[in-house]
């Protein structure tokens, strides 16, 4: 079993002849005895491709002397070159630095910052092999033992010591699964040390989720270090659950909580549980159909102050102030706010903000997102007077927050994982062991430990250079993406040899260049440009490539990482082509591919860049979208785009072709102007007529029927319905579907007639069921009055 592997970053061919080389080859030898693999290296050029790759190296030798990459610091030449990449890559890699034999001048000529990167020196011709080996040989050992984090060093620690469990689970390290032939399948897909490592809560050594102690509480300790929090919590059923804990801590019934409307549905189900009163806010909207931030008008005190008095809810709220409010961050579709100057709009209107950043962990490693993240609020960000109590005369006080993080979605960590950062203020403190009776109500008390151990080993991922370098690799990547797609674009255009069209990107047209003042398109920006400043990518008020308004300079940034890809149909400025593609056409392609997106909207489609993104696979999906225009502009057959949707439905698209079904989408898209009707609909929100919690008891009394669109004029929703694949609702519990002809059910008419116009692309609507008979909507809704509530029901009505 290897303990590591070693990059030699040696001038000289360990195979070729001389004395020194000989002697390099001996001390690879003893290296090679110590259970160490060798990494060889003959130039800088060489030394970052295996940095690049090598994520399991245990120590480096390095030659001060060793040949520069063209273009590198002549004054450091490649020794220093390699040394400055280990320290973006790495943390505390233990690197030996290799001189030349005029002992007497090789320290005096080095810069003073080497002797701060390496632990050490080595003349080879001055020690024996075995002597020099040993030295690095220890080094890494230690580099190992010190590498793993709190708990999953403590978890890789029991699984060694081959002890017999006694507690749950029951199949016992896996041997109950070995009794049975699905099990032993099951057994031997998954391998034992996974088995081995599901323990239970009776572990004493490994601590408690609950109590926070031991190795567990290390690791949530070191956590908050990393994300920049006072406090740390994992947990182990997702963000969600993290929405719902939060919540439930910080409102209570008949509270009033400030809710953007473009939240998550788990944020909503925590007002049900909580019994809170919810006021929402409006973020803007483009001409895709997508959501935008909170403009800043919306979260002044004063707007906040008419919109909590215009609600019918808060005239039973038991204060007229707001105790909670919460906002997305980054959206969906990557805007991001910032963080600072949201906090301080927010703290007059309320002591608590939540920023649900579900897709957005990755925020404190990259200096784009710089404020721009929950835990960037605190007391160096606001002004001393206003993080005194409120009373004293100073201000408001600064709001304690709260980010919510889905660990497994953009970082490191296994399904479910999740984590609570929160940063305590005066003014409404934070005390551990009250919330903590929240993160009991919501947690379980059966944790999987190898989930912790991951949430543990994805924290540690982060910690120092090398979590700026895994996040400046995936957002240089999705800059690649970004600049590929409108340079393909542009070729096409000039060839004149094929249709002029090309998919486009959802972002600036061009950028400044601060060190210059110059602009520049932005398929021509230099990537370390655009990789480092966050004025690049800034949504330009009134600018019509995003298309919202009412936005402030700096107010919102675009996440690199989280590209939109938009198809000919609409713009961002809300025009309507003569001909289009509509999105879900070209993902339906891109899955018979194999290419799974992350969200479908009805003219762009959302492609997430991770940790995991490499050019291969981007440029899989960059091949995908030229056979794509390839098939539409030659008409090809549906059968050959897309087989399985033919064979499912012969007699609709039997004789359809590519071209032919984009057209028809596209007109019928366009004839419901269904993209207005979604506005519409998120924009004009239903009144609301009771709280969220009151429509639920109903629901499980007895007391609500499902309700087709065309007679669910005036009546009362008592389940939510959210139309777009992230989960954001469209009609809340306890809210009026309106009239006839409202925003809603014209909204809702539209997805129905689709989906029966376009068998296969049918819209993602949870809380609506579908009659199979004619493929009529249905929605929950309170039973009125005059038809009874059923079983034991509260009396209640739309009209109370």
């Amino acid at each position: 079993m290897s303990n590591g592997t070693v990059l030699l970053a040696l001038r000289e061919n360990p195979l070729g002849g001389g004395v020194s080389a000989e002697q390099l080859r001996r001390i690879g030898k003893e290296l090679e005895n110590q259970a160490l693999e060798l990494r060889w290296a003959p130039s800088a050029r060489d030394a970052r491709a295996g940095l690049q790759t090598e994520a399991g190296l245990a120590a480096a030798v390095v030659a001060w002397d060793l040949p520069r990459t063209a273009g590198g610091a002549v004054e450091e030449g490649g020794g220093g070159e390699v040394l400055r990449h280990i320290g973006r890559r790495f943390k505390d890699l233990p690197v030996f630095l290799v001189m030349a034999d005029e002992a007497d001048q090789d320290l005096e000529r080095l810069p003073l910052w080497v002797s701060e990167t390496v632990v050490g020196y080595i003349w080879p011709l001055e020690d024996t092999p075995s002597f020099i080996a040993g030295r690095v040989a220890s080094a890494a050992r230690g580099y190992h033992r010190d590498l793993l984090p709190p708990f999953f060093k403590a978890l890789r620690r029991f699984e060694d010591s081959h002890e017999y469990s006694w507690h749950t689970p029951a199949h016992s390290g896996g041997v109950a699964f070995l009794k049975s032939p699905v099990g032993r399948a099951f057994f031997d897909y998954y391998g034992e040390r996974l088995f081995r490592t599901d323990l239970s809560i009776s572990v004493g050594e490994l601590g408690s989720l609950f109590e926070h102690n031991g190795p567990i509480g290390e690791a949530e300790r070191n956590a908050a270090r990393v994300f920049g929090s006072d406090r740390t919590y994992f947990v182990l059923h997702g963000d969600s659950t993290a929405d719902r804990m939060v919540g439930h801590y910080s409102v209570t019934t008949d509270e009033i909580a400030l809710v953007d409307r473009n939240c998550h549905k788990s944020v909503l189900h925590g007002l049900v549980i909580s019994g809170a009163r919810p006021v929402y806010l409006v973020p803007t909207r483009n001409g895709f159909g997508l959501a935008g931030p909170l403009p800043p008008a919306v979260t002044a005190p004063a707007a906040v102050a008419a919109r909590i008095a215009a609600n019918p809810l808060t005239a039973g709220a038991l204060s007229p102030a707001a105790q909670y409010a919460v906002l997305t961050n980054s959206t969906y579709d990557g805007l991001c706010y910032d963080t600072v100057a949201a906090a301080r709009a927010f703290a007059p209107s309320t002591p608590r903000l939540h920023f649900d950043e579900a897709w957005f962990a990755y925020a404190r490693f990259h200096p784009l997102y710089a404020g721009r993240y929950g835990m960037a609020v605190g007391p160096d960000t606001f002004p001393d007077a206003t993080d005194a109590r409120p009373g004293d005369g100073t201000g408001p006080g600064r709001p304690t927050v709260f980010a919510t993080q889905s660990t497994h979605k953009l970082l490191a960590a296994l399904s479910q994982c999740a984590m609570v950062h929160v940063k305590s203020s005066p003014r409404a403190p934070v005390e551990h062991e009250r919330f903590n009776e929240a993160f009991m109500m919501h947690g379980t008390t059966s944790p999987l430990y190898p989930a912790i151990a991951s949430l543990d080993v994805a924290t540690a991922m982060m910690d120092g250079p090398q979590g700026r370098w895994l996040i400046d690799e995936a957002v240089t990547e999705a800059i690649r993406f970004r600049q590929a797609v409108v340079r393909t674009g542009r070729r096409i255009a000039a060839a004149g040899d094929r249709p002029g069209w090309f998919f486009g990107v959802w972002q600036p047209e061009s950028v400044t260049d601060p060190a210059t003042g110059a602009r520049v398109a932005f398929a021509d920006a230099p990537p370390s440009l655009l990789s480092r400043e966050p004025s690049c990518w800034h949504l330009e008020p009134g600018a019509d490539w995003h298309g919202f308004a009412g936005l402030s300079e700096g107010y919102c940034l675009l996440d690199p990482v989280k590209v939109t890809l938009t198809c000919p149909g609409v713009s961002a400025t809300g025009q309507t082509g003569d001909w289009g593609i509509p999105a879900r056409i070209l993902t339906a392609y891109l899955a018979a591919r194999g290419i799974v997106v992350e969200k479908t909207d009805s003219y762009t489609t959302l492609i997430l860049f991770s940790m995991g993104i490499t050019k291969g696979k981007w440029g899989t999906l960059m091949d995908a979208l030229m056979d794509f225009k390839a098939l539409h502009d030659t008409d090809a057959p549906l059968d050959r785009v897309l087989p399985g949707l033919v064979e499912r439905f012969p007699r609709r698209y039997g004789r359809t072709t590519l071209g032919t079904l984009c057209r028809e989408m596209h007109e019928h898209l366009t004839r419901a102007e269904l993209i207005g009707a979604l506005d519409a609909a998120f924009q004009e929100l239903p009144e609301p007529v009771a709280p969220p919690r009151h429509c639920y008891q109903l629901l499980i009394r007895g007391g609500t029927e499902r309700v087709r669109l065309a007679e669910a004029a005036g009546r009362v929703a008592a389940a939510m319905v959210t139309v777009t694949p992230p989960g954001i609702p469209v009609l809340m519990p306890g809210e009026s579907t309106g009239g006839p002809d409202g925003p809603l059910l014209r909204y809702l008419r539209a997805l129905e007639a689709f989906d029966r116009s376009f068998p296969g692309f049918h819209s993602e609507a949870h809380g609506v069921s579908v009659d199979p008979e004619n493929g009529d909507y249905l929605i929950e809704c309170v039973r009125t009055a005059a038809e009874g509530g059923g079983g034991d029901a509260p009396d209640y009505s739309p009209s109370s």
